[in-house]
């Protein structure tokens, strides 16, 4: 019985000390020195301070500015601390009703469009961080955005375009455009031509 114990409380120690502590430790020399942007959460910094993570979406509700994928996160929009859907199911009430008044507020937004909404405007996604939009949600929103600060249209187009993203390994996925990268785009053509 002695013996069985001190082989359980050795096996027990040894497993204990590599997995909680030679392979965290691994994981992290790894990720910190070859990829350390990514390891630290993909923060973008301008003037020294950060704005934003790639990898969060961020409310943005300014007409100058493109916006993202709504988010079902409580108790407030885009709480990493709080990731997760609406789980509210397609048929119910409440996820209709508010698809519905997603809908009517981005139409009303956009008054010159005239097409369908594309469904990422009107829909969260599974996590509730989604920072990304499809190059025809952004192209839904070219002109509201245009007017708003000015531009011409072509030329936020060709922003949109500058700013689009292709399939990862040119397989996987959609072509994506990152929200918070077009809108600090956006505020770095203002900038530069004041």
């Amino acid at each position: 019985m002695k013996d069985h114990l001190r082989a359980g409380v050795t096996i027990f120690g040894l497993l204990a000390l590599l997995s909680g502590v030679v392979y965290p430790s691994l994981v992290t020399l790894v990720a910190q020195g070859l990829f350390r942007y990514q390891a630290n959460g993909s923060v973008i910094v301008r003037d020294g301070k950060p704005v934003g993570s790639e990898l969060i979406g961020q409310p943005f509700d300014d007409p100058r500015y493109f916006w993202g994928r709504p988010s079902a996160t409580g108790p407030t929009p885009y709480n990493a601390a709080s990731s997760t859907g609406s789980n509210l199911g397609p048929t119910n009430p409440a996820l209709l009703d508010a698809i519905r008044d997603r809908v009517e507020a981005i139409r009303k937004a956009h008054p010159d469009q005239t097409g369908p909404v594309p469904v990422e405007l009107v829909t969260a996604s599974g996590s509730g961080l989604d920072p990304h939009i499809s190059p025809a949600a952004a192209e839904y929103q070219v002109a509201r955005v245009a007017k708003a600060r000015g531009l011409s249209v072509d030329a936020v187009r060709r922003l949109v375009a500058a700013h689009t993203e292709g399939r990862t390994f040119n397989v996987l996925g959609e072509p994506r455009v990152n929200v918070l990268r077009l809108n600090l785009a956006l505020d770095d053509k203002a900038e530069r031509e004041r």
